[in-house]
């Protein structure tokens, strides 16, 4: 879990006037909303400082209305509109690396789809699963945001909207009568911080991935193998490796989730369900919210501050998020473990770089990299494949020992594939007898014709007997 699990941390960085790095008022980001201790809101680092600007306490409430006003949107418990805008202006600021974002050459282009199309050709030997691409992409980093902010919206709602039900539903009725508007308020300031935060998170992320399924899920649009040209040429910078190998190396990864997602079709619910099945698991501290609101003036604005800063809305650890973060990391070191192995089966009689290039990603992913660090952010889960090399290995053993079809056949239902104990003994699960659900399948509609068949029959008889 992360130390700052729903995103209520500091907000984004934004220049005051187009004047990078100039710092304005007395207060800074001392908070979620830039509030400083002992000082009124104003700072450059704060993003409504424009609206409330330099102005004294009597100010306050017309201020609030006016918040209240900018905050009042409808869909949902994120305001996405503002994070689209923060991860817009994040990714033209360069804020991710100090390069700015700059649109995608027509050689870039060309390099990208060469790449996806020669992967393609290399996996089909060493894959049952057919290509899962009918298009490759190389997108800026402004169009990877624009491409993955519904999947975001998809993952991350779930739990901002349980959050936010979490708040108005802890207290007694008669306490929620008299503190209803300031829940209200809140919720319309959880939103747009959920909406900050998402925004700078993904717009920095931008910045840093290499393709659309870095951490492990598909974030872009199904069919498509996507790949970010300005990223691939700063990930592979220090490697000391071609950048045509690097390209290719990603290329491959990059087909190799896409074949997984597109030929597995209950993989995508069941890593969404996981999810899901945490956002559900969520409990708040309601004492600690009952006593926080009932002291709280909503005029004062460093007392708002200090509420959230101390956690008024922290998330309790339950046996059924942890279930749903086990079934997760299972679910996703068997994604990472299936493409590892077969892209280095591919690579290796290939790529003089097979070997430095799998070691690189492997420690990227196991060790939680950006992508999973950001995650963690927005809303507590560590998206990591912790077991990736156990998974790597028992997948290779699958394929020594099964051959491509018995190995890859196993994803053919969730029941089929290891679980967590099979990683403990890989030997055990590769050389232990698998239902074959196919042919389970086959059998039963054998049955149920049978049956229809031998009732058929029956009725006659037992008419002709009458």
């Amino acid at each position: 879990m992360s130390d700052t699990p729903f995103g209520f941390g500091l907000p984004p960085e934004e220049p005051d006037n187009g004047d990078e790095g100039k710092k304005g008022g007395q207060g800074g980001p001392g908070g979620p909303f830039g509030f400083g201790p002992g000082g009124l809101p104003g700072g450059a680092d704060n993003p409504f400082a424009a609206m409330f600007g330099s102005m004294n306490p009597n100010d306050l409430g017309a201020a609030f209305q006016q918040l209240g006003q900018m905050l009042s949107y409808e869909g949902g418990p994120v305001n996405w509109d503002m994070a689209k805008d923060i991860a817009r202006q994040t990714v033209a600021q360069g804020t991710a690396d100090g390069v700015k974002d700059a649109s995608v050459g027509t050689a870039e282009k060309s390099a990208v789809e060469e790449a996806v199309r020669l992967a393609d050709h290399w996996l089909d030997g060493v894959t049952s699963l057919p290509s899962g691409a009918t298009t490759a992409v190389a997108w800026s980093r402004a169009e990877w945001v624009e491409a993955t902010l519904p999947v975001w919206k998809e993952l991350v709602d779930p739990v901002a909207e349980r959050v936010g039900a979490a708040m108005g539903s802890v207290l007694p009725e008669e306490m929620q009568a008299m503190a209803g508007p300031l829940l209200g308020m809140m919720r319309s300031m959880g939103g747009a911080m959920f909406g900050q935060q998402i925004g700078q998170a993904v717009g920095t992320l931008a910045g840093e991935v290499v393709g659309s399924t870095d951490i492990g899920l598909p974030l872009g649009p199904a069919g498509k193998a996507a790949l970010l040209p300005l990223n691939i040429e700063s990930f592979g910078k220090d490697l000391g490796v071609p950048s045509d190998e690097v390209r290719l190396y990603l290329a491959l990864r990059e087909a190799a989730h896409a074949r997984l997602f597109a030929h597995v079709p209950w993989l995508r619910s069941h890593l969404f369900g996981a999810v899901e099945g945490y956002a559900r698991g969520i409990k708040v501290d309601t004492s600690k919210l009952e006593d926080v609101v009932g002291q709280l003036d909503p005029s004062n604005p460093e007392q708002l501050q200090e509420a959230l800063q101390g956690g008024m809305f922290q998330p309790q650890d339950t046996p059924e998020q942890k279930a749903a973060l086990a079934r997760l990391e299972t679910a996703l070191a068997l994604v990472e473990g299936w493409v590892d192995a077969v892209v280095h089966e591919a690579a290796k009689p290939r790529l003089t770089s097979a070997d430095a290039m799998r070691e690189t990603m492997r420690r990227r992913r196991a060790s939680g990299g950006p992508a999973e660090q950001t995650f963690a952010t927005l809303i507590g889960l560590e998206l990591r494949p912790r077991r990736l090399r156990d998974a790597s290995r028992l997948w290779a053993s699958l394929t020594d020992a099964r051959g491509v079809d018995g190995r890859d056949g196993l994803w053919e239902h969730p029941d089929m594939l290891p679980t967590a104990s099979d990683l403990d003994d890989p030997d055990g699960f590769v050389h232990r007898e698998q239902l074959d659900f196919s042919e389970i399948d086959k059998m039963l509609g054998e049955a149920a014709r049978k049956r229809e068949s031998d009732g058929g029959e029956g009725e006659q008889d037992g008419d002709e007997k009458k």
